[in-house]
């Protein structure tokens, strides 16, 4: 179906979107450090609620929300929107229960969370690779597919033509900028989201004749096909309307969503990097919590703006969008159309006046580039800080400060070198995902990514749940529980490559036995789930706990502890060789540096020089030309020899982390309130749709 494209005002509205961004892009590069590690990954950890709020809804909603959860709207009507109701929970498990020990803990990644939980390098290693896996096999190809498609809808360009420019705009700001620009830039796109689709569906509810009509009008939304067929593919769902659906048989069968899928929710929500990144850079644990709740709230929008107007669009072109045989002739996919819905609906002449068009398409474009940023500095961020850190054998932050101030402005550089340089690997590896995904996801963009982590995610829930509630975990269950689980998740995935469920119409000629052990992914997710807590609890049982003096502020019940922790790898000795070949190496530099170096007191320790530009000698200032050191500060290339820190700072910046989780009355009061209103809302929705 040929799409009518931008008009001209569409066109002016589209670029003031794409110089907005820009502007932003480039302002918040004053307003950030970007030359640090804290500042280019976390922001400087000094983010008010609002910004981390919008963030957190700005990178949860990509591409893939506005084009799959319509498109399954469309397909399979509301109970779609159920895995969007559940973050309204998720989101204040974070708040509540795990950002209090993320937050005192002072990391800067959840792999490295681990790694100081239990000592063990494997768990961390297991959880980075594991963790980079899910980002380009789920998040990055298929928002930039679905970003593709739509914009194949607009202006009629080829796919990989219409990635590229999407690719080239995000990758600027997100590896110049680091996460503060794409905080900040995510907060204008939260706006435009939400306007730009609040007005789409007001204008697709009044065509129809307002909210009543929705439901009579789905169930008579039968494709001509589907008339003149034995079969029943292509009518409507009995139950389209119902959230929670028949434990046997349907696509959502409630006591697995509640009883399987919670648990995958709860992954993404209080356990993965892309989320729990922003919440690490709120300035404190009230500003945490505030920007889960503003999340919440923002979280109710999808059902109204985002699915029923798929289930809209499906009444307005119905041969389209619940095409059954003829699917690859109109959109290219052999199963179903189901994913055009959204674009339909913004393309529409009849429906949007000139100008709005361009509108709701800066709305998908927010979606796609907000998604995208936080998935690029996320990745980069547990690259860098946990992969590339362990590969070259970099100090730790207190470990810099006693290095010779060179060795460690060189170590800082490599930092900040590899992470942006990352992005860009990671982007190539994702495109050439992206075909995989355009043949598998069954016209359901949404279930597809559902389906992918549900076989993957449930064990790491469980790991975080038992190290962050119970101290008697040890390492040796973790990480067994983590393997053994993973044989599981790799038998399950291969059937299912291996025999794929027929498609409507098609005769079931899978094995009996493959078919009954490929039950719905809801179900396997809590199968997974107590799997993993029975290896974890039952070897931690039979091996020595972790002592209580390594656990301080690394648990909930010892998160305001004001103990020196001592560090567990040292108690393991997996760090001894570790620091011995660090220290070779330091003393290898250092005594080049002495033989070289005519400058005083250039090996002076890191930690004892003083912070003002008066104590030290800009050397590179006066050897480097304006331009090298503007092309330096654009990519966030400190000229200075080092960020440099007093041995008092040291110890203010740790007593500043776990003062981070102190509140007052008057916070812990408001918030907990309004915590209580967010999942009252949310019990009653489901309630009411269910």
């Amino acid at each position: 179906m040929e799409s009518s494209g931008l008009l001209p005002w569409d066109v002016v509205v589209l670029v003031l979107y794409l110089i907005s961004i820009l502007v932003i892009g480039i302002a918040s590069l004053w307003r950030s450090n970007r030359s640090t590690a804290e500042g280019f990954f976390l922001a400087g950890g000094s983010m008010l609620w609002l910004p981390v709020g919008a963030s957190l809804f700005a990178s949860n909603i990509g591409s893939e929300h506005f084009i799959g959860l319509s498109g399954s709207g469309a397909y399979a009507g509301i109970a779609i929107a159920a895995f969007e109701l559940n973050a309204l929970v998720m989101l204040q498990l974070l708040g509540w229960i795990f950002l209090p020990v993320y937050l005192a803990s002072g990391v800067y990644t959840m792999p490295e969370y681990l790694q100081k939980r239990f000592g063990s390098n494997r768990i961390r290693m297991y959880l980075a690779i594991l963790s980079l896996v899910i980002y380009i096999f789920t998040r990055v190809s298929v928002d930039l597919y679905a970003g593709a498609l739509f914009i194949q809808q607009a202006l009629g360009w080829d796919l990989y033509p219409a990635i590229f420019c999407l690719l080239v705009i995000t990758a600027i700001y997100t590896i110049t900028g680091g996460l503060a620009a794409v905080i900040y830039t995510e907060t204008l796109q939260t706006c435009i989201m939400l306007c730009g689709a609040l007005w789409l569906c007001i204008a697709s509810f009044h065509k129809i004749g307002g909210y009543a009509m929705l439901e009579p009008l789905y169930a008579e939304a039968i494709p001509n096909e589907t008339l003149y067929r034995n079969d029943s593919c292509g009518m409507p769902r009995d139950d389209f309307f119902h959230m929670l659906r028949n434990p046997v048989g349907s696509d959502l069968p409630w006591p697995g969503y509640f009883f399987g899928q919670s648990f995958v929710a709860m992954w993404y929500w209080a356990t993965d990097q892309v989320i729990v990144q922003r919440a690490l850079a709120a300035k404190n644990l009230s500003h945490g919590q505030g920007a889960t709740l503003l999340a919440g709230f923002f979280k109710i929008s999808p059902l109204f703006l985002i699915v029923m107007p798929g289930m809209i669009a499906r009444i307005f072109y119905t041969d389209v969008v619940a095409c059954v045989d003829n699917c690859e002739e109109i959109c290219g996919s052999k199963t179903s159309c189901s994913n055009l819905a959204f674009p339909l609906l913004v393309f529409d002449p009849d429906l949007l006046p000139e100008g709005a068009h361009g509108l709701l398409t800066a709305v998908i474009l927010c979606a796609l580039m907000s998604s995208l940023s936080s998935t690029f500095n996320s990745s980069s961020t547990i690259f860098t800080m946990d992969v590339w850190r362990w590969m070259r054998k970099i100090p730790s932050d207190r470990e810099m400060g006693q290095l010779p101030r060179e060795t460690a402005r060189k170590h800082e550089m490599e930092l900040m070198i590899v992470g942006r340089l990352f992005i860009a690997i990671i982007i190539m590896v994702s495109v050439l995902w992206v075909p995989i995904v355009q043949n598998n996801s069954s016209g359901q963009l949404f279930v597809y990514i559902q389906q992918v982590i549900a076989q993957l995610a449930p064990p790491i829930t469980a790991v975080f749940i038992l190290a962050v509630l119970w101290e008697g975990t040890t390492e040796q269950g973790a990480f067994w529980g983590l393997v053994i689980s993973l044989v599981l998740s790799i038998i399950r995935i291969s059937l299912t490559v291996a025999f794929p469920e027929p498609l409507c119409g098609e005769v079931d000629s899978r094995p009996p036995f493959v078919a009954a052990i490929l039950v719905n992914y809801m179900y396997f997710a809590l199968i997974l789930f107590a799997w993993s807590m029975m290896w974890v609890i039952g070897i931690s049982h039979f091996t020595e706990p972790v002592p209580s003096q390594y656990l301080y502020r690394l648990t909930f019940w010892t998160r305001f502890s004001r103990e020196d922790r001592q560090d567990i790898m040292e108690m393991r000795g997996e760090s001894e060789q570790e620091s011995f070949e660090t220290k070779e190496k330091e003393r290898e530099v250092r005594e080049k540096d002495e033989m070289e170096s005519s400058v005083d007191n250039s090996m002076e320790p890191y930690h004892v020089l003083r912070k003002t530009k008066e104590d030290y000698p800009l050397i590179e200032r006066n050897e480097t030309s304006r331009w090298r050191r503007g092309w330096n500060w654009f990519c966030g290339i400190s000229s200075q020899e080092g960020v440099l820190i007093t041995d008092e700072e040291l110890e203010q910046r740790e007593t500043k982390q776990m003062d981070k989780v102190i509140q007052s009355k008057r916070d812990r009061y408001i918030l907990s309130s309004v915590a209580v209103v967010v999942i009252g809302l949310d019990i009653f929705l489901f309630a009411y749709y269910g």
